[in-house]
């Protein structure tokens, strides 16, 4: 299968087998969409703040073309060799996110950030591809694992997330707790462990609420924004007032008012307000069913995977992709509290962007190694 597999890098895009074109036409097209959507959403407070209209863009398609070249590293290396970079990727990452905590930029509240000379690093978005690869490696190896090596591997992945509740990022924390939990579900720990897991999370997410006030006003405007709409239920107001104003076909492409200085953090959180306002109901519910597409054939990878570890790195590649677009989305809408968590592929941001795009590396990558070998062998002999 491997020597298959190779062989099959090897020919153009269009010989690969037609579930791993499939998918790579999806990533390709939010990719496409993403930019299109920034554009919109970027140029107004470019051009008031940076005297540039396009500058955002521009940013970001640098970073988009360097996104794809590591995506094809990604999808051309096999994922053996990943999940062998796994564990010490995992703990340099580790060190730097417990870095942000000591010599992070604070910014909304929140140490997130590394400044080294022009770069920003965001540790917490650069690690999801080898959290997931790990917890690939951990979970498939469960049961052949020592019991000091189980408890040192879930000491270190749930210090990962107290660490991230610490910055605090209560909503990447819960998407890193939910990403294992699926995983681990998939591999199928006992049902009672799986349980008290989630509520040992419950519990961290509760109390990071109550100690950190930062967190706690996120709540209570979410609950009712109105109460203090000019303060901290401003940004959620101002989201469902572009939401509303989409309508059913929207106002048009570029044509958002909410962009225009009223809407906060308008590139990155609340960007799908933006674009809810351009098409409206319609244009939301595409990209509902772009989603649902994507995690069907993300399901369809796992599925149709030869191996545990490569079922469980498919599992957790669509549960980040598809489970943090649901979040940033269900934020805009006022359906949970706010976050700090971008829209994949679409939010203004290089860090997030080289993640979302690894981890889709991962699962094209996770297609080709799924798929017949003797439907390989008869591709590369043809060719």
């Amino acid at each position: 299968m491997a020597r298959g597999t190779q062989g099959l890098l090897t020919l153009p895009i269009n010989l690969w087998p037609a579930e791993t074109r499939l998918l790579l036409g999806l990533i390709a097209t939010w990719s496409v969409f993403g930019l299109l959507v920034l554009a919109s959403a970027s140029w107004w407070v470019s051009q008031q703040e940076l005297g540039d209209a396009l500058y955002t863009i521009k940013r970001q398609l640098i970073w988009m073309l360097a996104g794809w070249s590591l995506f094809f590293v990604v999808v051309r290396t096999p994922l053996k060799r990943w999940l062998q970079l796994a564990a010490p990727a995992l703990l340099i990452g580790t060190g730097l996110v417990a870095l942000t905590l000591i010599i992070g930029t604070t910014v909304n509240g929140a140490s997130r950030w590394l400044v080294l000379g022009p770069i920003q690093i965001q540790p917490t978005e650069l690690i999801k591809p080898f959290i997931v690869l790990q917890g690939a490696v951990l979970f498939s190896q469960w049961r052949r694992l020592a019991l000091d090596q189980r408890v040192l591997w879930m000491a270190i992945l749930g210090g990962i997330i107290l660490l991230i509740l610490k910055q605090p990022n209560l909503s990447t924390a819960s998407l890193t707790g939910l990403v294992l939990w699926l995983m681990a579900l998939a591999s199928g720990l006992p049902l009672h462990w799986l349980v008290g897991i989630a509520g040992l999370g419950l519990t961290a997410g509760t109390t990071s609420i109550l100690i950190n006030d930062y967190q706690r006003l996120r709540v209570t405007s979410f609950l009712d924004p109105w109460q203090d709409p000019l303060g901290n239920g401003y940004q959620l107001v101002q989201s469902l007032l572009a939401i509303g104003s989409g309508g059913l076909s929207g106002s048009g492409y570029g044509l958002s008012t909410q962009k225009l200085m009223y809407l906060p953090i308008q590139t990155t959180d609340f960007i799908f307000a933006v674009y809810a306002e351009e098409f409206g109901f319609v244009g939301s519910v595409v990209v509902l069913l772009f989603l649902a597409v994507f995690a069907l054939m993300g399901l369809r990878v796992a599925l149709r995977s030869r191996g545990n570890q490569l079922r469980l790195v498919a599992i957790g590649c669509t549960t980040i992709l598809v489970g943090q677009s649901i979040m940033n989305i269900a934020v805009a809408s006022g359906a949970m509290p706010t976050t700090g968590l971008p829209l994949p592929l679409v939010s203004y941001g290089g860090n997030s962007l080289l993640a979302s795009l690894f981890i889709a590396g991962l699962l094209v990558r996770c297609s080709l190694e799924s798929a017949d070998p003797l439907s390989l062998s008869s591709q590369v002999s043809r060719s």
